[in-house]
């Protein structure tokens, strides 16, 4: 196992309101020195479900991506509140963006988004047995609710408005589960 760069220097060089940027000045263990930016990690996780109506029947939400200024299919996702683990968190985010919770939550994989400048991670759950129920969410207008099949997941992929490298790779891994559940 190689020894990690040693962390010489890390210091905030801008804020927004949402954002920090750090500059991290590491040692390699060969002695080469170099200075990294990179998001400051949030203190907070966040979580995403693969809502599953059936085995093949996946809900999927639209909404408004400030980041490529376009509406965007996703699935429902979003922080961690105050004291709650990744099943609450999930549970909540479905109910406020979907309108349905799960009796059934279980944690396909934990993910970085892009460790080369940030240390955030999500964790991904596929939701099943779920029940419709509505709590009042975050979103400046209401989200568009559909749903898809993840047999026919390839043309979904196509699409232009399913364009998150998170999301698909939660379907990919919803669907490998499910699968595996139903072979003999």
């Amino acid at each position: 196992m190689e020894k990690k760069p040693e962390i010489l220097d890390t210091r905030l060089v801008a804020r927004s309101r949402l954002f920090g940027i750090e500059s991290v000045h590491l040692r390699f263990t060969n002695g080469e020195e170099r200075e990294f930016e990179r998001l400051r990690t949030p203190p907070i996780a966040a979580v995403m479900c693969v809502p599953m109506l059936d085995d093949d029947t996946v809900v999927l939400i639209r909404e408004y991506g400030a980041g490529v200024e376009d509406y965007v299919l996703t699935l429902p996702k979003g922080a961690y509140e105050h004291g709650e683990d990744w099943r609450e968190a999930a549970n909540r985010e479905l109910k406020e963006e979907a309108g349905y919770g799960a009796r059934n939550l279980t944690l396909l994989k934990d993910m970085t988004l892009s460790p080369g400048y940030m240390g955030h991670r999500i964790h991904v759950a596929l939701a099943e047995d779920l029940y419709e129920e509505r709590l009042p969410g975050d979103e400046p207008e209401p989200l568009e609710v559909l749903t898809w099949k993840l047999s026919e997941l390839e043309s979904l992929v196509q699409r232009d408005d399913m364009n998150e490298a998170r999301v698909i790779a939660a379907l990919y891994m919803a669907r490998a589960v499910l699968q595996r559940r139903t072979l003999p």
